[in-house]
């Protein structure tokens, strides 16, 4: 099986390299920090089966090389798994940074049409033509409780349109969509490595595991799913 995944450096994306390697399935890995040592160490124990390609999502001219580099190795994708994301800086004035607001949109929201998009030629020659995304409570409106930290939500809740948009288009060619919120993650969403949070990224790799790949599903419905088996309103 071939497995795409955005924003496998740490945290929780790489954590789900690790998982998908140890099943033996051949990832290609989305690098966006080149001097980030992990995954590179991981290569050399997966020589194989890891494939690290240089991925911004936050660029045209990136995923198009992208593709080129994946497809000069296969012809085709099983999962692609849209993980990379950003969450933007607290502000505490009335003031919303917008061009901050922008970038986080871009790539949270704008980076996962880019690449399944750019990709989806891949996963329409794939045996399972699986698409993930990693969204989020904050995207829920009806769940809504926060006075402040809107840009965040409102980018996930972009990514959920986005895929119920592709579920309505390609559930009928097959295709099978997850939408996930993996909980609060001692991960490095705010740069560093998060002191806090309910689980470890190796933890949550687990849980989001077994949804993306495990747990019997209904596909002819899309819901937002949680780690801790509910089904949230959007």
């Amino acid at each position: 099986m071939n497995v795409l995944i955005t924003g496998a450096d740490r945290g929780l994306g790489f954590s789900l390299t690790k998982e998908m390697l140890q099943r033996g399935y051949t990832v290609f890995a989305g690098q966006f920090l080149s001097e980030w040592p992990e995954l590179n160490e991981l290569s050399k124990k997966h020589s194989d089966t890891l494939r690290i390609i240089p991925l911004d999502v936050g660029t045209d001219e990136s995923v198009k090389k992208a593709v080129e580099l994946v497809s000069a190795t296969t012809d085709k994708l099983d999962v692609l798994i849209g993980n990379a994301g950003v969450v933007g800086q607290h502000e505490h004035d009335e003031l919303t940074n917008t061009e901050m607001m922008a970038q986080v949109y871009n790539v949270n929201a704008i980076g996962n049409v880019r690449i399944v998009e750019r990709f989806l030629s891949l996963l329409k020659n794939g045996t399972t033509r699986k698409i993930c995304f990693v969204s989020s409570e904050a995207s829920s409106i009806t769940h809504c409780e926060r006075d402040s930290f809107h840009w965040y939500g409102m980018t996930k809740a972009a990514l959920n349109r986005y895929a119920k948009v592709l579920f309505n288009r390609y559930r009928k060619e097959d295709f099978k969509f997850r939408l996930y919120h993996p909980g609060w993650i001692m991960s490095y969403m705010g740069g560093t490595l998060a002191e806090k949070g309910d689980y470890t990224a190796d933890e949550a790799a687990s849980f989001a595991m077994d949804y993306f790949f495990d747990k019997q599903v209904n596909e002819d419905e899309l819901v937002l799913y949680t780690y801790d088996g509910k089904v949230m309103d959007w």
